[in-house]
């Protein structure tokens, strides 16, 4: 059998970094994967991501698995969601040979540490059988078959346009595989199936409770699967898209079937792009860190914001500073809002900058800055406007290049607790709105609450 070439990304940008809070999972974020509590196996788990699909249902020019949304590809998102996952050991991703250049790129970028790229087939079957060989021949090129000491034990195979798998769902995925030799996803029916005659009218419907929808991520023993490709037809790989069936067909294995997550979704259609974007907005909006600088007032201002961002689904954790412990805020939250009180200054939110540049903390996704100048004198906002607007805009667009969205707000400091209020609440609804668009439109502009 012809060996496939694996391409690797060079070790010298092997380096730990922080992940970030995830949809449908616990939230926190770790340095590194063994910190992360979770379900384990002690098994070894690869995974084959066939990626080489044309898109053309989307009607883009560039296949969906690449289309950008937030500053990166949809089939980052997807590697991620198994990088994070301390007991998944490889990522096969399989792509196009004219795109193995741009995927390597992709790797490199987002130093996606996990991930080996191999050349995929003229067929989703010829794509993942190639991923299934490479997992076998890491380490042993020079033999016809794979070595035990060097192939996983499952292989988890996942589409690369589901961006959204978690933890625990794998976790059952692998376990049964492993058990039963192969796994797989369903979801109920959404619509009722009818067949049709040749000529267009209506055959017959199938009772749909009966029914499930073949779903990903599947897995399987790496000895069934590997067995079942060397087995199949050349009419499998050609026209065949189940992976189960040729388990059942050339390996004997019936597969376990588990009901699935309404997350394992897939990007179809360019409408589902937008959900996708979406989805990741709302979860890193979910959480926000304001830091008082140890002022009086910013942390009256704090107990009040936090009644507000609560009433609108947002968490608001407070500190003072992001000195020793507190650092931890770093690599917890992408939203953070730097309270500064007369005179004002920008220093705070400059060092704030490099901190989140220095842990590579928006290598991943665009994190935001809110500077909330709380003003104690009269002195009105035209006049605050023209003073610190241009010293804004100026660090704004640095911030930019970073990957960071600075906003600015400028906020009056009331005379009770009813203004106190009322400024919390015109505070946390502008804030909250600019967490939850992240757009790029509008950054260095300083707005008055």
């Amino acid at each position: 059998m012809e060996v496939s070439p694996v391409y690797r990304q060079s070790d010298d940008s092997q380096q730990d970094r922080p992940a970030h809070p995830q949809v449908f999972l616990t939230g926190e974020a770790q340095k590194s994967d063994h910190l992360r509590a979770g379900p384990c196996v002690d098994f070894p788990v690869s995974v084959v991501l066939p990626a080489g699909g044309t898109g053309e249902r989307t009607g883009l020019q560039t296949p969906k698995q690449f289309c950008p949304f937030l500053g990166r590809p949809l089939i980052s998102y997807t590697i991620e969601s198994f990088e994070r996952v301390s007991w998944i050991q490889t990522i096969m991703v399989v792509v196009a040979k004219e795109n193995i250049g741009f995927m390597m790129d992709i790797v490199q970028q987002f130093q996606h540490n996990k991930v080996r790229v191999v050349p995929g087939g003229s067929t989703r079957h010829r794509s993942i059988c190639n991923g299934v060989m490479a997992l076998g021949e890491e380490g042993v090129r020079e033999q016809e078959k794979p070595a035990a000491s060097s192939r996983p034990k499952v292989v988890i195979i996942h589409d690369a346009v589901r961006p959204f798998v978690d933890e625990d769902f794998l976790h059952k995925i692998a376990v049964a595989a492993k058990k039963q030799g192969a796994a797989g996803s369903i979801r109920p029916l959404v619509s009722t199936v009818i067949a049709t005659t040749s000529e267009g009218y209506l055959d017959h419907s199938l009772e749909r409770a009966k029914y499930r929808a073949s779903e990903m991520p599947q897995g399987f023993r790496y000895d069934v699967i590997y067995q079942a490709y060397q087995r199949c037809t050349e009419s499998d790989l050609e026209f065949g898209t189940e992976c189960l069936h040729l388990a059942l067909q050339y390996s004997g294995i019936n597969a376990k079937l588990i009901d699935g997550p309404p997350t394992l979704w897939k990007v179809t259609y360019k409408r589902d792009l937008a959900a996708a974007e979406s989805i990741i907005k709302e979860t890193l909006s979910q959480t926000a860190c304001l830091i008082t600088g140890g002022l009086e007032a910013g942390v009256t201002l704090a107990n009040v914001l936090q009644k507000a961002f609560g009433a609108l689904d947002v968490e608001l954790k407070v500190t003072p500073d992001l000195m020793g412990d507190n650092a931890m805020y770093l690599l917890k939250d992408w939203n953070f809002f730097q309270v500064s009180v007369d005179p004002s200054s920008l220093s705070e939110v400059e060092a704030l900058l490099v901190a989140l540049e220095a842990g590579n903390r928006v290598l991943l996704n665009p994190a935001v800055i809110i500077w909330m100048h709380l003003s104690v004198t009269a002195e009105p906002f035209t006049s605050m406007l023209a003073a610190e607007s241009g010293a804004l805009t100026g660090l704004a667009i640095k911030a930019k290049l970073r990957n960071i969205l600075l906003y600015g707000i400028w906020l009056h400091q009331p005379q009770d607790s009813e203004q106190w209020e009322r400024l919390a609440s015109r505070v946390a609804e502008i804030a909250s709105a600019l967490i939850r668009e992240r757009n790029p439109v509008f950054v260095g502009q300083l707005l008055q609450a």
